[in-house]
């Protein structure tokens, strides 16, 4: 067996038995290996709990009832199974109102399934079966052992949404992270509340000619303050702008015909305006340019000749704080490609040169500062292993070496089109979710299985407590706070875009320093939180450093832990907390003719200037009233500063309609 558990026992049977068709008459078992003789069971397995999404059409069902606590080994990896391809959903509740507690599609050898979880005493807990990829029969083993003490644990939710729920990302600029499903004529948002829960909105939209069944990707592409959504298709693109207050969605259908794979929002030319990148399978890629005045300006080439690509990725690899590309590649052309950012809106293959032109056959890759020397490494997680599996690769400053030998990844079978990065545990180092496996960072560039394998599926955080989650279908797996500290910065731009995409976030603790890059879109399919999570373990304080791609750098010490800040782009340095008492606050937000302000202290007599994102003056003149007359301005977003007669000034963003 692959699980080296603290023991075993013995299994009792070694039979043969037919499994049931469907939920309400699985069949129960205990401890011992069973025979499928095929998958033909009349109801499907849902929801899903393993990796690799919906199309099966046939399950088979059993039930497991443990006596006593402890942990249980569902497997199919054995040597009557080589060459079988299987996947298999665990999961407690009732038929009908079922919810996930493990699944595995392609954690063992070859393409067999294995998964470890702690089950509780007198629980009854459902193993389904299904032909996602063959209704072949196979023998599984059920194996008990002691309990699992985990690093990381999760606990299930479920939300209700309808459509593709790929996307987990705050729609409404509140910087708390919101549920996203899409139909190709309703967008559904679980808008996360302050106090814990969600509100559920549908807001229906005009029919988009293009869903998206390959990708998602979010960012504010005219600085409102509101998300917009890419759909990425087998054919093309459709955008969904976002409205001045959020409440509706204008559908913008793109004719330009795209085998799209991973989409991110970036802005490629560093203009403050938020472009469209697009993968295409079987050409060269595309992009979409925006032209300051919210019109995306299709164009294709300039990164790569050939088709093929499948996973792009937006860091800066080399701390020059110009966003790079990495593309991870398969198919028609497999080797990886790395461009660097000329600074001046071209981009230069590099990657020959830096020993990441590899054939990997991969669909993504997964990037972070693996061992916190201030650095981006890669893991370049493989989709098959025919080319030499995983590889894990070190930034050392002017090239990147091949350190998967001993790093825990050169014995990793698993494989997946999905690779991500992010501090599950958040013990100050970033870990590793792909393959059906949740590798933790051992800090030393080497890493260890988790006991614990949650599903795959777009993070965030969906309860504010300062772990990242993750989403599959309508079921939140919500990560269980184990003591370690947080620090979650959320940014807004002003002079870069509003999202701070691009943006390079520091964060230094007793620890040392830790690094993110802002992007919109990684793994292959999903869209992601756009705040900066940090793990601090111990450390009870802070220090952030934000470079914004403007080149403008705020900077903040003694920084408290265990919270959310939010920092707003400034030539002065602020940070605005959470239902701030020292902020102006205006209403109403987005405003046609007169903008209400009120502030700490009375505001009347103060001077007060607008200006645009630029910085540029448009407006001066002395509060009267509480009440701001705006109606000569032209539609758009500005800032309003209030200068006390002490020189204490506070500023606030705002729309004018």
């Amino acid at each position: 067996m692959k699980h080296g558990l603290p023991f075993l026992l013995l299994l009792s049977c070694a039979g043969s038995a037919m499994a049931q068709d469907d939920c309400a008459n699985a069949l129960p078992i205990t401890a011992g290996t069973y025979n499928v003789a095929a998958i033909n069971g009349t109801e499907v397995p849902s929801p899903i709990c393993a990796p690799n999404g919906t199309g099966a059409t046939a399950g088979e069902w059993y039930t497991y009832t443990p006596t006593a606590d402890h942990s249980l080994t569902v497997t199919t990896d054995l040597p009557t199974n080589a060459g079988l391809d299987t996947r298999f959903h665990v999961y407690h509740g009732n038929c009908g109102a079922l919810s996930c507690v493990a699944g595995d599609d392609d954690s063992g050898s070859g393409l067999l399934s294995v998964a470890t979880f702690n089950v509780d005493q007198g629980v009854t807990y459902y193993i389904a079966f299904d032909n996602r990829w063959s209704s072949a029969g196979f023998d599984f083993t059920l194996i008990e052992g002691n309990p699992i003490v985990n690093a990381v644990n999760f606990t299930t939710l479920s939300i209700p949404t309808s459509g593709t729920t790929s996307c987990v990302v705050d729609m409404n600029g509140d910087h708390l992270d919101d549920v996203v499903g899409v139909t190709s004529t309703n967008i559904n948002i679980n808008y996360q509340l302050v106090g814990g829960g969600f509100n559920n909105v549908n807001i229906p939209t005009v029919q988009a000619t293009n869903t998206p069944s390959w990708s998602i990707a979010a960012g504010d592409i005219d600085n409102n303050g509101y998300n917009d959504l890419l759909y990425a298709s087998g054919s093309g693109v459709s955008f969904m702008r976002a409205n001045a207050n959020g409440t509706g969605y204008t559908t913008e259908n793109r004719t330009d015909y795209i085998f799209c794979q991973r989409s991110n929002f970036v802005d490629i030319n560093n203009d403050g305006h938020l472009d469209a990148f697009v993968c295409h399978d079987v050409a060269p890629n595309c992009y979409y340019l925006n032209d300051g005045n919210n019109v995306l300006l299709f164009n294709q080439g300039g990164f790569g000749t050939t088709g093929g690509n499948y996973g792009s990725i937006w860091i800066d690899y080399d701390n020059d704080h110009q966003i790079d590309m990495f593309i991870a590649k398969c198919g028609s052309d497999p080797v990886n490609q790395l461009y660097h950012n000329n600074g001046n809106g071209t981009f230069t293959l590099i990657s020959p040169s830096l020993n990441m032109a590899d054939n990997v056959q991969t669909w993504s890759s997964a990037w972070g500062d693996f061992d916190n020397d201030g650095d981006m490494d890669a893991l370049v997680g493989a989709s098959s292993l025919g080319n030499g599996g995983h590889k894990l690769m070190r930034n050392d400053g002017t090239t990147f070496t091949n350190v998967s030998p001993g790093s825990g990844f050169d014995a990793f079978n698993g494989t997946s089109i999905e690779w991500i990065t992010r501090d599950f545990d958040n013990d100050g180092y970033l870990d590793v979710l792909g393959g059906g496996k949740l590798m933790l960072n051992n800090g030393d560039m080497t890493f260890t299985q988790s006991t614990v394998t949650p599903t795959n599926g777009p993070t965030g955080d969906l309860n504010n407590d300062g772990f990242v989650d993750i989403l599959n279908g309508g079921t939140a797996y919500l990560n269980e706070p184990n003591g370690n500290h947080f620090l979650t910065v959320g940014l807004e731009g002003t002079i870069s875009n509003r999202n701070g995409i691009g943006a390079r976030v520091e964060v230094t603790s007793a620890l040392g320093t830790q690094i993110r890059d802002i992007r919109s879109g990684d793994g292959f399919r999903y869209m992601s939180s756009l705040n900066a999570h940090f793990g601090l373990g111990a450390d009870e304080t802070a220090d952030v450093v934000v470079h914004w791609p403007s080149g403008i750098v705020n900077a903040f010490t003694n920084v408290a832990v265990d919270t959310a800040i939010t920092i707003v782009e400034s030539t002065a340095t602020g940070v605005v907390e959470p239902a701030p008492t020292d902020a102006l606050r205006l209403f109403p937000v987005p405003t046609s003719n007169i903008l209400y302000i009120t502030g700490p202290t009375e505001l009347r007599g103060d001077l007060v200037k607008v200006l645009d994102l630029t910085g540029r003056e448009i407006l001066r003149t002395y509060l009267t009233a509480d009440a701001l007359d705006v109606a000569s301005l032209t539609a758009g977003p500005y800032v309003v500063q209030v200068i006390y007669p002490n020189g204490r000034v506070l500023q606030e963003r705002f729309v004018k309609e």
